[in-house]
């Protein structure tokens, strides 16, 4: 009888110690979801499936034109006619004391814009003679005159604009939006990465995952032949044949995941299933065939490919038509040291028509009020000249600018038609509404209806977040 009883509580006690850590997990899960810091990812065999916001976003998608090198504001975007009077001059001496270029002196001489500038749209909104097709799109773009970086020479200060800190290893912010996201493309990546030019400094260090599961990494495209190389099979491989040995694979990476519950497989899964469909979808993609000549002319797309910035940019659109979630695009040529005249006018000629036509294209699809467009750089430029090459004609050039430069920014959630921001009459430093790049990397996650403080991932034993410690909604450029 005793020992009935004893096995009766000795059953119970098991019960309990069975259950009761189970049931503590349940109401546990059930305080972080409440929090918004529940997260299956770990355990999900598609990590890339579309997840709710954390509320309504007017946003789905973003594509980022990223203008590497640091376009000169001063002669784009910030008119100062007020710079003519301190031609030749240097800086008052409140401003150039204890001041840290990058290359030049703080008594360097001040050179104003030789660019004209005039009002466009029914919003008035001035841009320069360089980039007359965005600026045709004034009435729909939100021009930031304020931006702010901590950060002094391209590498930190693409890794900062891109992964919102200048130390190498932190997730970009595409990734960070495909994984609070996922992605509605299921035969493309949910981050795509197309590139012109001569190549970032920061490089891959642009569009990377960091410690978040490589799942959410930007996949680099090609805008001709196979989007990534090797993705067609090669000769006397046909598609059954390569699908049992992703069925076989398939197989062994699930037991591998059950016995040792890695993310970085269902990571794997993930890539080699994606990468079968996009066998099917990538040429499809590519085949400009079916879009109009107008629309191939509105782009400034050329047969011979000699515009891959253009056709990038028809590329990003038809992308994000497909459910694809974060489209970077990187152009590198604005780090004008010397030659400034010259060459920014040869990046303009690049981009300006392509920039102009996406936002026109968008609209006319109903996609602009889903799709966040954003153009800018890592910063700005001095209003003071550098010349490396003293003896030769229209040489002069400008040096990096952290203290104030422009983006500008349309689509959805952003009220267009508008200039926020001021900066001195020197375009040297922010005097109202100063908008650093953790503000604009919040805003940007607001619109797309992700809290920028609960977007978070946990490693090396605290939580991290695209914006770090930092960052405020910036509420003027929401509708």
């Amino acid at each position: 009888m005793i020992s009935e009883e004893f096995a009766k509580i000795h059953s119970r006690r098991n019960l309990l110690e069975r259950t009761a850590g189970g049931l503590g997990m349940l109401a546990l899960w059930d305080l972080l979801a409440q929090d918004g810091r529940a997260d299956d990812r770990a355990t999900d065999v598609n990590p890339l499936r579309p997840k709710k916001p954390h509320f309504p976003g007017k946003a789905k998608s973003v594509i980022f034109l990223f203008m590497a090198g640091g376009p000169s504001h001063i002669d784009l975007f910030d008119p100062k006619p007020s710079l003519q009077k301190w031609d030749g001059q240097a800086l008052p001496e409140s401003l150039s004391k204890n001041l840290n270029l990058a290359f030049i002196k703080p008594t360097a001489k001040i050179w104003p814009s030789p660019r004209p500038f005039k009002p466009y749209g029914s919003c008035g909104t001035e841009f320069s003679d360089l980039i007359p097709h965005i600026a045709d799109n004034a009435d729909d773009i939100c021009l930031i005159r304020s931006m702010y970086t901590e950060q002094i020479n391209h590498h930190p200060g693409q890794l900062m604009m891109n992964c919102g800190s200048q130390f190498v290893g932190r997730p970009s912010m595409g990734a960070w939006v495909t994984y609070g996201l996922g992605s509605e493309s299921q035969d493309l990546p949910g981050f795509v990465v197309l590139s012109s030019g001569a190549g970032t400094s920061a490089g891959s260090g642009n569009w990377t995952s960091g410690f978040l599961p490589s799942t959410f990494q930007g996949v680099t495209f090609r805008s001709v032949g196979d989007p990534v190389p090797y993705l067609s099979n090669p000769p006397g491989v046909t598609k059954q044949m390569q699908r049992d040995r992703l069925d076989l694979l398939r197989g062994l990476n699930e037991a591998g995941h059950v016995a040792m519950k890695d993310p970085e497989i269902s990571a794997r899964i993930a890539s080699y299933e994606l990468a079968f469909r996009m066998q099917m979808a990538a040429p499809e993609l590519l085949d400009v065939s079916k879009e109009s000549a107008a629309t191939l002319e509105m782009y400034g797309i050329k047969p011979d490919g000699s515009r891959p910035f253009a056709a990038n940019c028809l590329l990003a659109r038809r992308l994000v038509e497909r459910g694809v979630r974060f489209v970077s695009l990187l152009h590198e040529g604005w780090d004008h040291h010397a030659d400034l005249t010259t060459g920014i006018k040869k990046q303009c000629d690049a981009t300006d028509q392509p920039s102009g036509a996406l936002i026109q294209d968008l609209k006319q699809r109903g996609l602009l009020e889903s799709t966040l467009v954003v153009w800018g750089g890592e910063f700005g430029r001095t209003p003071m000249v550098e010349n490396r090459k003293p003896d030769a004609k229209e040489s002069q050039g400008r040096d990096h600018h952290r203290l104030a430069f422009s983006m500008w920014v349309a689509g959805g959630g952003i009220k267009g038609g508008q200039a926020i921001g001021k900066t001195d009459d020197l375009a040297f430093n922010v005097v109202e509404d100063k908008v650093d790049v953790h503000d604009l990397h919040a805003t940007l996650l607001h619109c797309l209806g992700l809290d920028h403080k609960r977007l978070t991932f946990r490693s090396q034993g605290r939580d991290f977040r695209l914006t770090d410690v930092a960052g405020n909604v910036v509420e003027k450029l929401l509708t």
